[in-house]
């Protein structure tokens, strides 16, 4: 069932919540807390990322991008984790874009002042390694379900994820955007969305979904929504 995470310590991050009262303290001199809407971006290929961000609700989408304009969902990242793990790892750039995709909020800290606090190696770092951990196991499932799994398969975890970090039942969603995403057509993900809807899983209309059965999402949803899940819920926290 979709979880509902009560906040904790004034976070609803998961990394956040459970910082020490004097890390918080350290991170505040550069953190603010920005409200963000689909298409805001985060960073750029090659660009200095000058801030990382710990969501609080929404979600934001990491992407591979070619050279002819081809963009292909790599990962994805809501109240469970942090947005610019380059930064964390001693980087100044990315080679991929980062993009805000539901509606929602984030802690927004400065660059400098996350590097700082990580190289006292205390309670912050030991996060993130934790949650780096589990976004290489979703980067490497995702792999998986690319190549094994039907389009129908990973369009329900597609949802599921989507679902687990959005206030409520509806989100908006096109078909284009989808089949970016996913990286496959668009007449394939169009295919997909009328046999959810036939079924009662879920309404489409005018680029909104509507979650009417989660139970029967998770049936038709190939396994790595569930390993996904699990990994980041026993090392960064439910």
């Amino acid at each position: 069932m979709k979880a509902n995470s009560r906040p904790r310590n004034g976070f609803r991050n998961r990394i956040l919540k459970r910082l020490p009262a004097a890390v918080i303290g350290r991170l505040r001199k550069g953190m603010r807390l920005v409200e963000l809407t689909q298409w805001d971006p985060l960073y750029e290929p090659h660009e200095t990322c000058k801030y990382v961000y710990f969501p609080e609700s929404g979600m934001a989408s990491i992407l591979s991008v070619l050279k002819d304009g081809t963009m292909t969902e790599v990962s994805t990242v809501g109240s469970e984790g942090m947005v610019g793990l380059p930064v964390f790892f001693g980087a100044k750039t990315s080679a991929r874009r980062a993009f805000w995709q539901v509606p929602g909020s984030a802690y927004r800290i400065d660059a400098a002042v996350l590097r700082r606090e990580t190289r006292k190696c205390g309670a912050l770092s030991d996060a993130l390694l934790r949650y780096t951990q589990a976004v290489f196991t979703q980067v490497s499932q995702l792999a998986t379900c690319n190549r094994l799994h039907s389009i129908e398969q990973r369009c329900c975890c597609w949802l599921l994820q989507t679902h687990d970090r959005v206030a409520g039942d509806e989100f908006d969603l096109t078909h284009e955007f989808l089949s970016e995403m996913l990286g496959t057509r668009r007449a394939g993900v169009t295919e997909v969305a009328a046999t959810l809807q036939r079924a009662g899983l879920i309404r489409y209309t005018r680029g909104r979904v509507t979650i009417l059965n989660r139970r029967g999402l998770e049936k038709v949803a190939c396994e790595c929504y569930a390993t996904v899940r699990g990994e980041f819920d026993s090392l960064v926290g439910r």
